[in-house]
């Protein structure tokens, strides 16, 4: 097996934020109730073999660290290679619609050359999909291209997703945004690393520039080749692809698509007790987590752990993140209740399938 060496950034924003990423980044978002966002770009790499991960930080980095630790959830916990932390720029977080910063590759390029990898796979981490990187291997080696990226028509509008201009299956330019049917950019990408280390060189001057900008006259020169994937994906920019991702996952057949037998997606294990649904609870079509206690009723909801719903209390058509309780007789319904929070006994969160009600993370005393 060839050895190959992993990059994930999660140094960068939203054109359109919510407060759902206001102190944590996009990457640790929860997921499904038991995963993070940067659980899928972690664990494709994982799966491919890689065993050496460098993951580029943005400043609000601590919800990152505590759910990756060391690596070890993902066998990258190793003495020779696996999880390395990286720094990333300041830069970083303050420009929207990049996420390959030259400036952050040459900050870390002494991690670039000091690894012995032929290959050097690049992912961001605000993209939710389950590859099978080797054939993506597989093809940049057969095209002979300098660089290939993982690309899927656009299944609608996206001011975040990077769209990509083609002529057949050869890349000529980029642009920021994407309509419904374009050619989109997931965000991953294969290149050889002595090649990489050369074009960090060759855009020294403009490093405050995402590597794909910065190669705007170049293409021509330069043979960047695309790689269609035609499974499940979902780009979690905003709170409403985030809610949408969520709600796919009710669905059987997304859910089987996305989490296939033989590639797992791994994350941090949690020692938690299994879901206790009391006497008179009503759940239906609906994703609980570990140390949930539910009383009252449930429905096409997502619920992380240690979410409490009490008696005579409905959660509907909702996503409620952990060590949430929802007191007796509270409705909460078209939301995103984020973690930490009590909905008092009686009241209300609602939004409509349109205009979700987004409640920002409680604070901590």
């Amino acid at each position: 097996m060839e050895k190959l060496l992993g990059v994930i950034t999660a140094n960068y924003s939203t054109k359109y934020p919510s407060v759902l990423s206001e102190t944590r980044p996009v990457a640790s978002l929860p997921y499904l109730g038991r995963y993070r966002v940067v659980d899928f770009a972690l664990s494709n790499m994982v799966n491919a073999g890689i065993r050496t991960v460098g993951m580029i930080m943005p400043y609000n980095y601590r919800s990152l660290i505590d759910h990756i630790g060391s690596g070890r959830d993902w066998d990258l916990n190793r003495k020779k290679g696996g999880l390395f932390i990286l720094p990333g720029s300041a830069f970083g977080t303050s420009r929207t619609g990049s996420r390959f910063l030259l400036r952050d590759l040459e900050y870390n390029k002494v991690f670039l050359k000091r690894s012995d990898a032929e290959h050097v796979v690049l992912s961001s981490a605000s993209f939710v999909y389950n590859m099978d990187y080797d054939k993506l291997i597989e093809a940049h080696k057969a095209s002979g291209a300098d660089i290939t990226v993982v690309t899927q028509p656009a299944k609608g509008k996206d001011a975040d997703v990077t769209g990509l201009s083609v002529d057949g299956t050869r890349v000529h330019g980029i642009k920021h945004g994407v309509e419904r049917g374009e050619v989109s950019f997931l965000d991953c990408f294969v290149i050889g690393r002595e090649f990489l280390l050369q074009l960090l060189n060759w855009y020294e001057q403009t490093d405050y520039l995402d590597l794909f900008e910065a190669m705007a006259a170049d293409y021509e020169r330069v043979n960047v080749q695309t790689y269609d994937f035609d499974g499940y994906v979902a780009p979690i920019f905003n709170k409403d692809n985030y809610f949408k991702s969520n709600m796919d996952m009710l669905d059987p057949k997304i859910s089987a698509e996305l989490f296939p037998a033989g590639r797992t997606i791994k994350t941090k294990a949690h020692d938690n007790a299994p879901a206790k649904f009391e006497t008179g609870s009503r759940v239906s079509n609906s994703r609980i987590s570990g140390s949930c206690r539910i009383k009252g009723t449930v429905s096409n909801s997502i619920l992380g752990r240690n979410v409490v719903v009490e008696t005579g209390a409905v959660v509907n058509n909702s996503v409620v993140m952990q060590s949430c309780v929802i007191k007796t007789g509270a409705r909460v319904e078209n939301a995103i209740v984020d973690r930490d929070n009590v909905v008092p006994a009686g009241t209300e969160l609602k939004g409509t399938p349109e205009a979700l009600f987004i409640k920002e993370k409680a604070s901590v005393e």
